[in-house]
């Protein structure tokens, strides 16, 4: 996980150093969410590891289909801002920003799932 973050890190640092314009933004954007779900999708195992409840488990796989789901979005924002840097049109810009609002949604689910995850850790505690 931590090479995850490592390579979304860097992938960061080098859209922010890419010339900034509409798509470029949108896909920056997209990173910082796929990173945000990675984040809450390692959350989310920490608290299935420490409860090893099937509800939990399950959550955690949530979040970290959603960080996937997340990171895939951000990879469609960077190619299609790209192609809108190299001349492309407004269509690409828009599929840049269409993608980074779908790695943002992926991570808020990646959020719900660590919340889900971290209230059955702590419902199985009580017990």
């Amino acid at each position: 996980m931590n090479l995850t973050r490592t390579l979304l890190a860097s992938a960061l640092v080098a859209l922010l150093a890419a010339c900034s314009n509409g798509a470029q933004d949108s896909a920056q954007d997209a990173q910082k969410s796929a990173a945000d779900a990675q984040q809450q999708a390692d959350k989310a195992q920490q608290a299935a590891d420490q409860s090893q409840n099937a509800a939990t488990t399950q959550a955690a796989d949530q979040a970290q289909q959603s960080a996937d789901q997340a990171k895939d979005a951000a990879s469609q924002a960077q190619a299609a801002a790209s192609a809108s840097t190299a001349g492309g049109t407004e269509a690409t810009k828009d599929a840049a920003s269409n993608a980074a609002d779908q790695a943002e949604k992926s991570a808020d689910q990646a959020k719900d799932a660590a919340d889900n995850a971290k209230s059955a850790t702590d419902d199985s505690n009580k017990k």
